[in-house]
């Protein structure tokens, strides 16, 4: 049995997404001057963030996988993490 890629296996999975609100929210001024934007795009397994056009930091929330990654490299007071709502976030449906 050959294992599954990272594109596969997070294909397995389900997003329910809490439209009304974010679980993630970026102190924009502090992930910039911190240097936290740069490690967050570069660290998070599912590439949740990414740098917008206009030069901020990107939050694609619904695709987290609730791991906790960005939390251990982001910098104090930059990110406020939350769990989503009841019934929402990912639901790991293999493995």
């Amino acid at each position: 049995m050959n294992p599954l890629s990272l594109n596969q296996r997070l294909a397995s999975d389900r997003f329910l997404t809490d439209e009304s609100a974010s679980h993630i929210t970026v102190d924009q001024e502090l992930a910039r001057s911190t240097g936290t934007a740069e490690r967050l795009i570069a660290i998070c397994p599912a590439g949740v963030y990414s740098r917008a056009a206009d030069g901020s930091l990107a939050v694609e929330y619904a695709a987290c996988l609730e791991c906790g990654t960005c939390l251990a490299v982001a910098d104090p007071g930059t990110l406020t993490w939350h769990y989503p709502a009841g019934g929402h976030g990912v639901q790991f449906r293999e493995g």
